[in-house]
């Protein structure tokens, strides 16, 4: 365990009851271990991104401290995804899931190693973590990128639908 760090992590569902799986998984997350939930944006439905043939997926970005190191904290959130279904495939990239939850940002961590990638690889690409992370976050930046505002102004927004 290290001191307390402010990590978001992007909350997504596209099979069964999306919307409540989502709200579960919210609650979860407070009560793990080492993890306190500060915030959570609204519920948002975004079309599917990276492999289009599949239901439109609900997601939110939720504002968490902890106190679990950042593959600490990764190993947290796998445990809460397997407890709803989910089972990572090697190579199975974007389809349909019953909850994914991705490590979006840790503090202001830059980190690169196999299996750990923060900020997260494609934030500054996807208006439907950026959306509610501003949302809740709205100074949020990317290591490496720069203002959150300042990405999510470039990207298409128009189907991302608060709910």
């Amino acid at each position: 365990m290290t001191s307390p760090v402010i990590a978001h992590v992007g909350l997504g569902a596209n099979l069964g009851d999306a919307m409540d799986t989502v709200r579960q998984a919210l609650r979860a997350l407070d009560r793990s271990p080492g993890i306190a939930l500060q915030a959570a944006s609204r519920l948002y439905r975004t079309p599917a991104w990276g492999r289009e043939d599949q239901p439109d997926f609900i997601n939110a970005v939720a504002r968490v401290e902890t106190r679990l190191d950042p593959r600490g904290l990764l190993g947290a959130l796998l445990a809460i995804e397997a407890d709803f279904g989910r089972h990572r495939r090697e190579g199975e990239r974007w389809g349909p899931r019953t909850l994914d939850l991705d490590l979006l940002l840790y503090g202001d961590a830059v980190i690169d190693e196999p299996g750990l990638r923060v900020p997260h690889p494609h934030l500054h690409e996807r208006a439907f973590a950026l959306v509610p992370l501003l949302e809740i976050d709205p100074g949020a930046r990317i290591p490496g990128h720069g203002n959150a505002r300042d990405a999510v102004s470039a990207l298409e927004m128009s189907n991302i639908h608060p709910l």
